[in-house]
């Protein structure tokens, strides 16, 4: 299945647009299903170094970056949306384009759950080279890209009461996804210098972890 990205509908809305609000529950419940967060959250600790930053691209509604943060992760979070009511206090919320940021040099650790995929070989790329300079830990969660997630993500979301946006968006998600090891390939993650796994889960999910080697 080749990898093809089209616009996502969330993208043209604004966050308190209905519609929205209804996409983000229908988030919920596939991060839920999928066992995202939960992934996440059991992998990314045990990685960590005493004093590291984290940062989350695509924090969207900060749900993780909540979690995460309550059990002790220093991680401030990265989107194109406000920050969220319920984010905390003391952790950062950055408002921009994660191809524009430009204080990547403060955070050794890099998560992302279901936003690499938005993004071209050639952003990816340019990303890549962002992250390289200052990352010891990349982590990220994306749709694994096979034919049977889009068939079984079009029987199943309507029994859930996904919206027409969940629905396009998530068979489109699946369409730009990753096999194999093209995420770290994508973001030119060199195996002399990075010590990358990818796995993947019946349920859809592609997990990359990348270290920078010693």
């Amino acid at each position: 299945m080749r990898r093809e990205l089209q616009p996502e509908l969330l993208d043209s809305l604004p966050p308190d647009h209905p519609d929205a609000l209804h996409n983000r529950r229908d988030l919920r419940l596939t991060n839920r299903f999928m066992g995202n967060h939960r992934w996440l959250i059991r992998t990314l600790p045990a990685l960590l170094r005493p004093g590291e930053q984290v940062l989350e691209l695509g924090a969207g509604t900060g749900e993780l970056g909540a979690r995460l943060a309550a059990r002790g992760v220093m991680l401030d979070g990265l989107d194109l949306w406000p920050r969220p009511a319920g984010w905390p206090a003391d952790r950062s919320w950055h408002r921009t384009d994660l191809l524009a940021f430009d204080g990547y040099d403060r955070y050794p650790a890099i998560i992302g759950n279901l936003i690499f995929h938005q993004f071209t070989a050639a952003d990816l790329r340019a990303l890549g080279r962002k992250l390289r300079r200052t990352a010891r830990v990349i982590i990220a969660c994306e749709p694994l890209r096979r034919r049977l997630s889009q068939v079984f993500f079009a029987r199943i979301a309507p029994l859930l009461g996904a919206n027409h946006v969940s629905l396009h968006d998530g068979h489109v998600s699946i369409a730009a996804g990753f096999c194999a090891q093209e995420l770290p390939e994508m973001l030119e993650l060199e195996p002399a210098e990075w010590d990358c796994h990818c796995t993947t889960t019946t349920l859809g999910a592609y997990q990359m972890i990348a270290v920078r080697r010693q």
